[in-house]
């Protein structure tokens, strides 16, 4: 059974030094996710997700229709390790480098042990033999869980604001 996408949850919080610091380390956790997606060392990004996850890539409009179609869409971690192994075993594609610009980190709300946090995203791509260009641009929508001393991702939702993907969206967002 698929799971439903959770309501990313907005609501005033008191900005003290521990929302503040509590921001900082979720930064710097999608700065390590991005870092690793950038230097191709895809076969770790499942290790940032829970088993029971939701990861997926959506168009603005599909999101706000609240449809269920997505450009990428994993129900559960065993779907997010199958689209590593399908990226380096079954796709043929001309190689390439993204790089990812991630700005406006939020908490959004905490709810028991959940944390609701967005955060934009931009990321350019380059080809042996073009010029880079804007691949894609959007927002993430996160739901986090403690782990330890990091966070994985219960939710991950990378809803892109294009009108269309130039092309093939092959490696995670």
């Amino acid at each position: 059974m698929a799971r439903e996408r959770l309501k990313p949850i907005v609501r005033p919080l008191p900005v003290d030094a521990n929302l503040l610091a509590l921001e900082g380390l979720i930064r710097r956790f999608y700065e390590e996710i991005a870092d690793l997606l950038d230097e191709d060392e895809v076969e770790r990004f499942p290790d940032y997700f829970i088993e029971d996850c939701v990861y997926q890539v959506v168009s603005r409009e599909n999101y706000n229709e609240e449809l269920p179609q997505a450009t990428i869409y994993c129900d559960g971690i065993a779907m997010v390790k199958d689209r590593v192994v399908a990226l380096r075993e079954t796709q043929v594609y001309v190689p390439r480098v993204w790089r990812h610009f991630i700005s406006g980190v939020r908490v959004t709300a905490l709810e028991g042990n959940e944390i609701h946090a967005r955060a934009n995203f931009m990321i350019t791509e380059a080809m042996s033999d073009e010029n880079p260009t804007l691949f894609l641009v959007g927002q993430y929508l996160d739901v986090l869980v403690r782990d330890g001393i990091g966070f994985k991702f219960k939710q991950r939702l990378a809803v892109y604001d294009n009108h269309h993907v130039t092309r093939s969206l092959i490696i995670p967002v």
